[in-house]
């Protein structure tokens, strides 16, 4: 079976208002900012990223709490935006703070 799995750590950085879908699930769109070192070719790599994500039905209620600036810690897999933008993003399975 293939694996896609993510676990990333970082701070909250954009946090759009819960909507719903048009089947009724509310959906909340969020972006986090991640730093930290990383093992690479027998060294350390100084890592920056932002990273679009994606919450939906308690997951997205869970990430309404939340405030811009919080650090939080996600899990989820990736997959592509829709089926005619290939650019990839972050579905939360569960966020926490950290």
């Amino acid at each position: 079976m293939a694996r896609n799995q993510v676990v990333i750590s970082g701070e909250l950085i954009a946090l759009e208002s819960l909507r719903y879908t048009p089947a009724g699930v509310a959906r909340v769109a969020l972006t986090l900012r991640h730093s930290s070192q990383q093992s690479e070719a027998e060294g350390l790599r100084q890592v920056q990223c932002e990273v679009e994500a994606l919450a939906f039905a308690k997951v997205a209620e869970k990430a309404t709490g939340f405030a811009i600036g919080q650090s939080v810690k996600v899990r989820g897999f990736l997959a592509q935006r829709s089926m005619r933008n290939r650019q990839l993003v972050l579905h939360i399975n569960d966020i926490i703070l950290e």
